[in-house]
């Protein structure tokens, strides 16, 4: 989730987006790395948009905050659209990160997902922000693989975890270091059919408010 604003000085859509992460695995080293992250993979096309038939430099403006002392009411009446809240940690159940829905503020990050490469924060962040995996999860011969293409999907042998692996079987399918933001992520984003207020800022995405408690795995 985030907020975006169109400076006509600057001729710049900025989107804002703060994330405070709580939880046993979070820290303010991994809090500043998924921020860095996801701004890097976000701004990397160096994309535009036109909104009003003027064109805007397109900005990312991410920044991550270590809350460990987070309290649930802090998340459940939040009311600022740039907060976005995430728990880490060690272990998450069907081992995977994920946010609460598309278009949400809240989600949980497994920490090995984190650390095995840095797309997997920028892959959620985009769903915070609206866009969902492609329908289509077999994309030979397309290429580099967009950056909301989800592990599984079937792939050019490049962009495997093994290079020699038959596709869909082990090591045979996408390797997530591999994702870019693409223009298409861009497009996808819909950013000219938005409405901006007279002060030129409009909400991307929706409240979730979900404190989340810790993930214990079962005896």
């Amino acid at each position: 989730m985030g907020e975006a604003e169109l400076n006509k000085r600057t001729h710049q859509l900025i989107i804002h987006s703060v994330f405070n992460f709580y939880g046993d695995a979070a820290s303010a080293a991994i809090s500043i790395q998924i921020a860095d992250d996801i701004s890097k993979h976000w701004n990397e096309p160096g994309a535009q948009a036109t909104i009003r038939h003027d064109v805007y430099d397109l900005l990312f403006k991410i920044e991550g905050i270590y809350r460990p002392d987070l309290k649930p009411e802090a998340v459940w009446y939040n009311d600022n659209p740039r907060m976005n809240f995430f728990r880490i940690e060690e272990y998450a159940i069907e081992n995977i990160s994920f946010v609460d829905a598309i278009g949400s503020n809240t989600g949980y990050f497994k920490l090995d997902n984190l650390l095995q490469t840095s797309t997997t924060a920028a892959h959620e962040y985009g769903h915070t922000i609206g866009l969902i995996h492609p329908k289509d999860l077999d994309i030979r011969s397309k290429g580099l693989p967009g950056i909301m293409y989800p592990r599984g999907t079937i792939c050019d042998p490049q962009f495997q975890y093994d290079p020699t692996a038959e596709p869909s079987k082990r090591g045979g399918t996408l390797n997530p270091e591999y994702r870019k933001v693409l223009k298409t992520d861009i497009d996808n984003l819909r950013l000219h059919k938005l409405f901006y207020t007279e002060e030129n800022r409009v909400v991307v995405g929706e409240f979730s408010s979900l404190f989340h408690e810790k993930h214990i795995a079962s005896v």
